[in-house]
């Protein structure tokens, strides 16, 4: 596992620095220039998407597994570092995340602006957007981290950025009194901490556990001296250091059981905060179960791999039966999503490249689509001040700009070929298939779900008779048109030509196999076979 340490420019650093920068600025902008912290925050974003496709274009597909390394001691006594470094599945997540942030914010323009209510409650402007920038800058530097110790950091840290944006900024469209909606993002917001601090104190345990074992908390110097044989873990030490670090990724994934924070916090937080969570903040979960689960505890990982295929079947028809009986359009996303991440999980732990592949392209592309369904929702939802299905209806004779958008976001859930996920989609499969044809079978019926659930909200939501009251709702407006047309552009870009994601992530999902000492299997009928059937 070669790296060469950089040292020049600190890219990685910086690239996670400007976000955190602009939050602190971002804060500090007096409370009566609202309107200045906005464009302060849009502006930190842009730049931090400029220096996120800085990253992309300098890795090199085929060079080292880790570059752009920073390394700088940090803790010495405890032989901590402040280790980063990039392979493609880190590369593809940190421009998945800079890409969507912009956008967030832009979605997000007014949903923190001062709202008089009975309570008289201040809804703090600069506070929502400097916290999605943190929320930003932890999120990248965790996909940097390659010191075990910092990325636990970083992973329990940005739950406190995390748990403000959905207890104080929730969404308005909330039936019932103002106290009865405070009482339900509060309820939301500490049940998303409780779940998520739970799972990071098992993993410290394991974190601890891992620094006995080996001395050090490096990825790359524990994953070298694995493989050379100078570091030996006992079958029972391996599989408990396992479940540790499993765990806290399953909560935070989510796997079924233990994905029950995610519908209240998506149903409470406002439409960007829940396409921070989802989008976002949950991608690091799965790639954690890559970068740390199989490459630090590879037996392990194969001696798991039967249970975690079957809670991921389970989080496939479960989250798509539960979406389909959904009234709630935001808790139907949330459910849909819970299944999406079965398909993730599953094509991680399916041990073949088509399978992680399609993984990592899964994470991508259900970051764009969710963000595109969840985002053009909270604008239909702001327009009727609800979120319930029944209260929508003919929306498409009115709005039409919004149905058509809708429609597509819906369509990219559902995998439509053309669209982005449904390449991720069908590696995922193929790769499932190719080792575990049943699974690969069973999963299959997420699919026939997806389809149902989504086109039956289109059609009462969008479609029949128009309500009286959606007569008068307005079509997307500019700004928010500059949110989701973009959007749509990469899921079809995606869609028809992945090439520039697969040629990153290819070769890092090759190491991930090598490490998990893992071949794709035989093809079951012979090639010479197939060519004396011709």
């Amino acid at each position: 596992m070669s790296q060469v340490v950089n040292a020049g420019f600190p890219l990685l650093t910086v690239t996670a620095a400007v976000p955190a920068a602009g939050a602190i600025l971002t804060a500090a902008v007096p409370a009566a220039r609202r309107t200045a912290a906005k464009w302060l925050a849009l502006l930190v974003s842009l730049a931090t998407l400029a220096l996120a496709a800085v990253v992309f274009v300098r890795f090199e597909p085929g060079g080292d597994r880790y570059q752009l390394v920073e390394s700088h001691s940090w803790i010495k006594d405890f032989g901590v570092r402040y280790e980063l470094g990039v392979d493609g599945i880190g590369v593809a997540l940190i421009a998945l995340t800079a890409l969507l942030i912009p956008f967030v914010i832009l979605a997000g323009w007014h949903d923190a602006d001062p709202l008089e209510t009975s309570s008289k409650r201040w809804r703090p402007t600069q506070g929502f957007f400097a916290l999605i920038l943190m929320v930003e800058a932890m999120v990248i530097l965790s996909f940097e981290a390659t010191d075990v110790f910092l990325f636990y950091i970083l992973f329990e840290a940005m739950l406190i950025p995390m748990y403000f944006l959905i207890g104080g900024f929730g969404d308005r469209a909330h039936a019932g009194s103002d106290e009865n909606a405070a009482a339900q993002r509060s309820y939301a917001a500490v049940k998303f901490l409780l779940y998520n601090l739970v799972g990071g104190l098992i993993m410290l345990a394991a974190v601890i556990g891992l620094y006995v074992v080996a001395g050090n908390f490096s990825l790359t110097e524990i994953a070298e001296a694995r493989a050379n044989g100078s570091l030996e873990m006992a079958a029972a030490t391996e599989r408990w250091l396992f479940l540790g670090f499993f765990f806290a990724f399953a909560v935070k994934a989510p796997l079924w059981p233990l994905h029950t924070w995610l519908p209240n916090a998506m149903g409470e937080a406002t439409a960007p905060v829940a396409v921070l969570i989802t989008a976002v903040v949950d991608k690091v979960g799965t790639f954690a179960m890559l970068r740390f689960c199989l490459g630090l505890f590879p037996e392990a990982s194969k001696w798991a791999t039967p249970v975690v295929i079957a809670l991921a079947l389970i989080s496939i028809v479960y989250g798509a039966l539960l979406a389909v009986g959904q009234r709630d359009i935001k808790r139907l996303v949330a459910y849909a999503s819970i299944s999406h991440f079965g398909f993730i999980i599953m094509g991680i732990f399916a041990m073949t490249s088509q399978g992680q592949s399609g993984a990592t392209l899964y994470m991508v592309n259900h970051g764009i689509s969710t963000a595109a369904l969840m985002l053009v929702a909270g604008f239909l939802i702001s327009r009727r001040g609800s979120r319930l299905i029944a209260d929508y209806g003919g929306v498409q004779k009115v709005a039409p700009v919004l149905a058509g958008t809708f429609l597509i976001g819906g369509l990219a859930t559902l995998s439509l070929p053309g669209l982005a996920p449904f390449v991720s989609e069908f590696l995922v499969l193929v790769g499932t298939f190719a080792r575990y044809p049943v699974a690969g079978i069973i999963a299959t019926t997420g699919i026939v779900l997806a389809a149902l659930y989504t086109l039956v909200l289109y059609q009462r939501t969008m479609t029949g008779p128009v309500k009286e009251e959606n007569r008068s709702m307005p079509d997307l407006r500019a700004r928010e048109l500059a949110v989701v047309a973009p959007l749509i552009a990469v899921l079809i870009f995606l869609g028809v030509f992945p090439k520039p994601l697969t040629d990153v992530v290819n070769p890092a999902v090759r190491h991930t196999m090598s490490d998990v000492q893992q071949k794709d299997p035989s093809p079951t009928v012979p090639i010479e076979n197939l060519e004396a059937a011709k």
